[in-house]
């Protein structure tokens, strides 16, 4: 038996002043919010206290009571009925807690748990400066159990062959209390196979593989017998069958090569820090596949919720997951933790398909041959099937590992996107990954200038495509999926690391459409511009790039066609879908609309262009050659010039230009931009889910917020305040009076436990939950 344990709990900041002042929680919990900004994080470091009560069945007596905790940051003392039961500490892997042998059966018994949040503690990540906020609280959820004396402990399940695995089962007890026996069942639940035993191989010669495009999972059902053929315990573990393997010339799963193209993650959101349930957990790996577009995670800097993971399993996003920890290496007991938080990281993910990457390194750590020898020992003794790395910002690193990770921030916007692979590291017969890139190099907040944004998208162009031209590289997880909150030696100073391609609600900026145009799955047509003369000096648009997976980009100037413009191969050679650059907007108006013959249309629109790029200033002689046999030949005048520069190129003092993009697939118009003068702004929301399900703990809903024109497009500069309301069986999260930054915005709504509606007011207007 299995039981939520999420609900009923009491919780202290000082767990040595006792409950008596204790608030009621709900988990997962986090032991303080904080400020969407400038937070202090000293705020969340305490030594805390969580209480819960429960009955004890006497039909319980006989068997195993195991309390199993997903995830408590950072170091936790479980006691039941004052009697210490277990201590776990690491704050990223789960634990779990044998009581049986301080139950009370029959009657009330009561947990506590000492939770020490303080980042002083002498385990990883901790030990000198992080760049990310590390939270504290009981953040995942937790488990009661209830098992039989001699129970499955774990399933350890090996990819080893395309259609092969290897089990590993472990019981509680080394002396035999029965026969072992595991149904593989398709996602149908129809019978595979069987096999019995604690330690077999199984093939599937006819099961499909698990692929990106076609995530075919498995279900391992392992029962425990008794002598009479009696079911006395089961365990369900879900796999997918597939190869994944790091070569030197690139990544192949199932034997096929594939690009990695990535992003990195934190599990952090604005107020709550990690805690989130299972929902929103889910939804990050959505946002990463359907709306980025992207095949690829790693889960920087620790192992992230099994949620998550389950999620990637379920949507085919491969996955690079690795030990808790940021460039510090601590004494002997901290390393020892290490080498557990390896052991623990590989056992509790080894099962998950998704995952074709251990990192067995600290983050940005120096070489440590007596560390990682161990750690990775660890991994490839439990995993035998699965490659090893560990992410290093040092070139010509010492490489235990079976991969070489690299962080190459070498990009600057006007050289190379990323070194070649024999410039970082002299191991050239090892399999190569670029496991960061941009980030700090060039932070980017929704509010900053369509140049700066649009700079910030050309970064993450120009890596990808130094990517896919290289086949030593096997793949790359830019620097980040979204912006967080960090201490104060990191970030903007006020708490916040705009790195990420999205905001910390997980509002695209501008860089997120270089990832979701490089995928098929829908139409893309970001226009890097708003087409505002009046943002740009001297009112020159300059280059504008759309960024698409359209075949080309037909421009309309007020109706007006003006050219049909195709990806530009020549700056992003290498890219599956490169940018359209448009830097004509004249196109053949010249011919249609002042009706010049081809010549004349010709050297004007050569005059019109040269004064565009160069200004009055930076015309040449050549220039005023042109000029002068306009003039000569056709009569032009000074006024003729003004008059045309004004309407094609300009606009300044003229009536407002309307411009639409075209995206063309196969011949056909797949997406359509318009820009024109905001005659009308208006808040468009998108929703996680309306339908909020109380499972084993609360459900909640992350609700995104966007200023826009009545033709969709985002108003960067829209900074209002949003006064939000909830009536009915939701909650919020976080104030109730925000401001949209760069024209965003964002909170979240959980349930409180009771089914019904609950509504949400978003200033006039309102969205509707339906909780379960």
């Amino acid at each position: 038996m299995e039981f939520a344990f999420n609900n009923d709990w009491l919780f202290t900041e000082t767990f040595d002043g006792g409950f008596d002042n204790a608030c009621a929680v709900r988990l997962p919990h986090t032991a303080r919010e904080i400020p969407y900004n400038y937070p202090d994080c000293r705020t969340y470091q305490m030594v805390c206290g969580y209480k819960k009560t429960f009955y004890a069945e006497s039909s319980w007596k006989g068997g195993r009571i195991l309390l199993s905790f997903d995830g408590a940051a950072h170091d936790a003392s479980v006691f039941c009925n004052g009697h210490l039961s277990a201590r776990h500490s690491c704050g990223y892997t789960a634990f779990t807690a044998d009581i049986t042998e301080h139950i009370k059966f029959g009657a009330e018994n009561e947990i506590t748990v000492r939770l020490d949040t303080r980042e002083s503690l002498n385990i990883p990540p901790f030990g000198f400066v992080v760049d990310y906020l590390c939270y504290g609280g009981l953040y995942r959820e937790v488990t009661l159990q209830i098992r039989p004396e001699v129970y499955i402990k774990d399933v350890l399940i090996e990819n080893t062959s395309l259609r092969g695995i290897h089990v590993t089962v472990n019981i509680s007890s080394p002396v035999s209390a029965g026969r072992l026996r595991t149904d593989f069942l398709d996602r149908d639940g129809r019978l595979l196979t069987s096999a019995e035993g604690r330690d077999f191989d199984c093939s599937f010669p006819d099961a499909k593989p698990w692929t990106p495009d076609s995530p075919m999972l498995i279900t391992a059902r392992t029962v425990l017998l008794s002598d009479s053929g009696e079911v006395t315990d089961i365990k369900e573990t879900r796999l997918g069958l597939r190869t994944a393997v790091f070569e030197n010339d690139g990544f192949r799963l199932n034997g096929k090569k594939l690009k990695l193209r990535g992003l990195n993650r934190h599990q952090s959101y604005p107020y709550m820090g990690y805690a989130m349930p299972e929902s929103i957990q889910r939804y990050d790996a959505e946002i990463l596949k359907n709306e980025l577009g992207v095949n690829y995670v790693r889960t920087s800097h620790y192992p992230q919720s099994q949620h998550f993971l389950d999620a990637c399993d379920e949507l085919g996003l491969l996955v690079f997951t690795e030990i808790p920890g940021w460039q510090h290496i601590g004494d002997e007991d901290w390393q020892k933790q290490a080498v557990e938080n390896t052991r623990e990281m590989v056992m509790q993910y080894m099962h998950h398909p998704s995952v074709v990457l251990w990192g067995v390194r600290i983050n940005e750590s120096p070489d440590c041959d007596s560390l990682y020898s161990r750690t990775n020992a660890v991994a490839h003794e439990l995993d035998g099937n699965r490659q090893t790395s560990g992410v290093r910002c040092i070139e010509k690193s010492r490489l235990l590992e079976d991969v070489y990770a690299f962080n190459d921030f070498s990009h600057t916007g006007n050289n190379a996107g990323l070194k070649k692979k024999a410039s970082v590291t002299s191991k050239k017969s090892k399999p190569y990954i670029v496991s960061e890139c941009n980030g700090h190099m060039f932070p980017s907040k929704t509010f900053d200038n369509e140049q700066h944004r649009l700079d910030h998208a050309l970064r993450h162009a120009r890596v990808l495509d130094a990517m896919y031209a290289d086949d030593e590289i096997c793949g790359i997880s830019p620097w980040c999926m979204f912006d967080y909150n960090t201490h104060k030696d990191f970030g903007s100073g006020d708490g916040i690391c705009y790195h990420g391609v999205m905001d910390m609600f997980r509002n695209p900026k501008l860089a997120s459409a270089v990832y979701a145009s490089q995928s098929d799955r829908s139409p893309c047509c970001e226009v890097s511009s708003s087409m505002d003369i009046g943002e740009h000096p001297a009112g020159n648009i300059g280059k504008v790039y759309v960024f698409t997976n359209a075949d080309s980009v037909k421009l309309y100037k007020n109706g007006v066609f003006v050219r049909e413009f195709f990806p530009c191969r020549d700056e992003f050679p290498a890219l599956p879908h490169p940018p359209v650059v448009i830097d004509d907007f004249i196109g053949g108006m010249l011919l249609t609309e002042e009706k010049y013959d081809r010549r004349t249309a010709a050297g004007v629109k050569y005059l019109l262009d040269a004064l565009a790029r160069l200004g009055p200033s930076g015309l040449r002689p050549l220039h005023y050659a042109r000029f002068a046999k306009l003039m000569l030949l056709k009569g032009f005048k000074i006024s003729d010039a003004y008059r045309l520069y004004g309407k094609y190129v300009s606009n300044w003092g003229g009536e407002a230009t309307f411009w639409r993009f075209d995206a063309v697939k196969c011949g056909a118009v797949v997406k359509s931009v318009l820009k024109k003068p905001c005659e009308r702004a208006a808040l468009e929301v998108q929703v996680s889910s309306r339908l909020l399900r109380e499972g084993s703990t609360y459900d909640a809903a992350a609700v995104r917020i966007r200023a826009a024109d009545e033709n969709g497009n985002l108003l960067p500069y829209y900074q209002e305040p949003i006064i939000l309301k909830t009536e009915g069986e939701i909650e919020l999260i976080g104030p109730d009076i925000i401001p949209l930054r760069g024209g965003y915005g964002g909170t979240y709504v959980r349930t409180t436990g009771k089914p019904g509606m609950g509504r949400l007011y978003i200033n006039d207007l309102f969205i509707d939950f339906k909780c379960e």
